[in-house]
């Protein structure tokens, strides 16, 4: 009997190890049913049907890799907004906890962080795919990119080092490592890896707008100019033939740019660019010869595009200089003023609406103007001026107290002489700050003793 209940114990546990062993076979049928699920819903682009399949691989195996892997590239796929790549970035993080020698995660992690301007977590991530395999040139672009984003140049130039080494014909890599000398001033380092780049890859576009850019920027205008013909040749849009006559104008001639332009005029008539360069070219040689010639082919060609509802501010205020260099003041001024309403304004349109305006003596609408280009523009070389101007317009205005702030201004930009100081003086006076007033024009004395303007404002405070 004992013997009996032996034997059916024995086989009641074999029936049950039978039973589990089945059903792990079935669960892992079913995960890896799931998986290729998954892989072909991501292969039709059906991202959100591949997340749901991979989750369902997940609650299966709660310990798979290549699930949670899967599930975070899926939620890459799904685009790049900040909810998916967050998704995506959990995903991978549980997938490198439970293998971190997967190279592939690594991989997808850089690009997740990439994607969501993590740019030094992005490096770490490739770093570490690089620590498990060092041969990938592909991965040291990647990182150098990371490094880049993350305003390194200087590790994005070693990284790039090492991919071409490993890839010399790695022609965006070559690409990549000029922008990174460029970002470091290295000029002449640039143009060597542009130029490389553009061996390797004759119609790489990128690599030829880089190096024309360079060009201009060294103001070599023969090799700018031969850059831009093989752009213009290998990529024909209008844009590119109005930069070789802007080219041709920086180089001094005035006829090629037009001629340039008279042709891109006739293969693209609705291209407005090339009118809005045909004004600014006939401008240069009004304000060169002051023929009015000059100025009415400038309006001719400035007009039918500034009036256009499209029109930037930029070329509205093109328009504005030339109707103010015909003479035509009072419709400069109202066309400036629109230059200045749109957004975005071009700064430079700016003081030339408050000359215009200033001289139909509108003097508190030309001192907005100079307010306004002063908030804009912090590097202008003629911000010392623009200050005493703003100044000067606020006395006539009478308002002292305004003046009085920007010829204090104008002083913390470097301007302290006489004729400054007999100024502020006269605005101190006003504003009723005599002490401040005799100071200044103390001072003005000391620096000029024969400045009238001093002696004037020095004598009437003595009468106060």
């Amino acid at each position: 009997m004992k013997k009996a209940i032996a034997g059916l114990l024995v086989l009641g546990g074999l029936a049950a190890t039978a039973i589990l062993a089945a059903r792990a076979v079935e669960q892992d049928r079913e995960y890896r049913r799931l998986i290729v699920t998954g892989d072909n819903a991501l292969a039709r682009g059906e991202a959100f049907v591949a997340i749901e399949s991979y989750s369902g691989a997940i609650a299966l195996k709660r310990d798979s890799m290549l699930a949670y892997l899967k599930r975070g590239e899926a939620h890459h796929h799904r685009g790049d907004s900040p909810e998916t790549l967050t998704a995506a970035l959990r995903d991978l993080r549980m997938a490198a906890a439970l293998d971190p020698s997967n190279t592939r995660t690594q991989e997808e992690l850089g690009d997740v962080n990439y994607a969501l301007h993590r740019f030094t977590n992005a490096a770490e991530s490739y770093e570490r795919y690089l620590q498990l395999d060092d041969r990938s040139a592909p991965i040291h672009y990647k990182l150098a990119l990371a490094w880049r984003g993350a305003g390194r140049p200087m590790q994005a130039i070693g990284a790039l080092q090492r991919a071409v080494a490993l890839s010399p014909r790695f022609h965006e890599a070559h690409y990549l490592l000029g922008l990174c000398f460029k970002d470091r001033e290295q000029l002449d380092a640039a143009r060597a890896a542009f130029r490389r780049a553009i061996e390797l890859s004759p119609a790489f576009i990128p690599a030829r707008e880089e190096l024309a850019e360079l060009h201009r920027l060294q103001e070599r205008t023969r090799e700018e100019l031969d850059a831009l013909d093989a752009l213009a040749a290998l990529d024909p849009k209008p844009e590119r033939l109005v930069a070789v006559a802007l080219a041709h104008l920086r180089a001094g001639s005035r006829e090629r740019a037009v001629t340039t332009l008279g042709r891109a005029a006739e293969r693209y008539p609705e291209y407005p660019g090339i009118f809005v360069a045909l004004g600014q070219v006939w401008l240069e040689a009004a304000e060169d010869t002051a023929d009015p010639t000059d100025i009415a082919k400038a309006l001719e060609a400035l007009a039918p595009v500034a009036t256009q509802p499209t029109a930037s501010s930029e070329v509205i205020g093109l328009y504005g200089r030339a109707l103010s260099m015909a003479g035509r003041k009072t419709e400069a001024e109202e066309v400036f003023r629109q230059a200045a309403a749109k957004l975005p304004t071009d700064p430079d349109v700016l003081p030339q609406y408050a000359s215009v305006a200033q001289l139909l003596g509108h003097l508190d609408d030309a001192r907005q103007a100079l307010v306004r280009y002063a908030a804009l523009v912090d590097d202008d070389p003629e911000r010392v001026t623009h200050a005493v101007r703003i100044a000067d317009l606020s006395m006539r205005l009478n308002d002292s107290t305004t003046a009085v702030a920007w010829y204090q201004k104008s002083q913390a930009l470097g301007r302290n002489d006489a004729s400054l100081l007999a100024r502020l003086a006269t605005a101190y006076a006003r504003a009723g700050q005599l002490d401040n007033a005799r100071d200044a024009a103390r001072r003005a004395l000391e620096r000029d003793p024969d400045n009238t303007a001093a002696q004037t404002v020095a004598a009437e405070l003595q009468e106060r």
